[in-house]
């Protein structure tokens, strides 16, 4: 599912938090300042993948707008990973 959300910053936040509490975020855009007389509004692109799995196995909320982003230990999360299955080949 993809979606242009318009709103305040507050306004955004607030429905990128309750749709993130029932779908997987695949993408969130840069948010855009809107000009003329939708000023003080702003644009974001959200893709959305609805899920069935449970609230624990689905990815977090993106911080709010204001909240900066945060580094990513690239080398924990691959650990977390589950390994990947092989398949072998008859041969």
């Amino acid at each position: 599912m993809e979606a242009w959300l318009i709103g305040t910053p507050a306004e955004l936040d607030a429905a990128i938090a309750a749709l993130t509490a029932v779908a997987y975020v695949v993408q969130l855009g840069n948010r855009h300042p809107l000009v003329g007389a939708d000023a003080g509004q702003w644009r974001v692109f959200l893709r959305l993948a609805l899920t069935t799995a449970p609230t624990a196995h689905r990815r977090p909320a993106p911080p709010p707008a204001g909240a900066g982003g945060a580094l990513v230990d690239l080398n924990t999360a691959r650990a977390g990973r589950r390994p990947a299955h092989r398949r072998q080949h008859a041969g």
